[in-house]
């Protein structure tokens, strides 16, 4: 009688380049994924944004700061890759942008820092910008990571980001007393397993995961 063995092949992982994030989500994201990344304007949001684009050549797009504000940032932290960086403009800000995905190279990443300027435009529009951007992503095997704020005015786009993505971040930020804790859910994955509980993070001038036990 024959035997017959199986092995299993797990599909090469894109890093986030946080390196114990990526154990947790079985090496990283797939190839081709989108991502939202969901945060409060007053989080520390920006630093895990940071950590994605050391991995890979990163295109940044961003739409509520100056290119050379950004890209000063990347400069003052040095030894980390610094990004392709370029300021989407509100005049038909869905054009700018898809014009500039476009270029994004195989292997790459991009981010968009906040995309909620490209909410607000048409549905129709954007749902087609949306579908644009993850046939580019996938078809390069690249990431691209929308950074979505939840602020005090969310965009009534934001329920189609979040359906549309592979995967879904949300970065919530609490303050007890002399305490600032964040802690990151990972509530939808395609190609993968959504989080079964929050991660606590640790922000300083990068991104680490806290592993010291919880106390009540």
């Amino acid at each position: 009688m024959k035997e017959y063995i199986v092995v299993e092949f797990m599909e090469e992982r894109l890093s986030t380049g946080v390196p114990v994030l990526d154990r947790k989500l079985d090496g990283g994201l797939p190839p081709g994924s989108t991502v939202a990344l969901c945060a409060p304007p007053a989080s520390q949001a920006e630093l895990l944004l940071s950590e994605f684009t050391s991995s890979r050549p990163t295109l940044y797009l961003t739409t509520d700061r100056t290119e050379e504000s950004v890209s000063a940032e990347f400069r003052h932290n040095s030894g980390r890759r610094i990004p392709e960086v370029r300021y989407i403009p509100g005049d038909a800000p869905l054009d700018h942008a898809r014009r500039l995905f476009q270029r994004l190279p195989g292997d790459s990443t991009l981010v968009v820092d906040p995309v909620d300027l490209l909410e607000r435009e048409d549905p129709t529009r954007y749902r087609n910008f949306l579908h644009d951007l993850q046939s580019h992503v996938r078809g390069t095997d690249s990431l691209a990571v929308l950074h979505c704020l939840d602020g005090r005015s969310v965009p009534d786009q934001r329920d189609i980001t979040e359906h549309a993505v592979d995967v879904v971040f949300q970065l919530r930020t609490d303050i007890s007393g002399d305490r600032v804790e964040n802690r990151l859910a990972v509530p939808k994955f395609r190609g993968g397993s959504a989080l079964p509980e929050t991660i606590k993070l640790e922000f300083t001038e990068s991104v680490a995961i806290d592993t010291s036990r919880d106390i009540a």
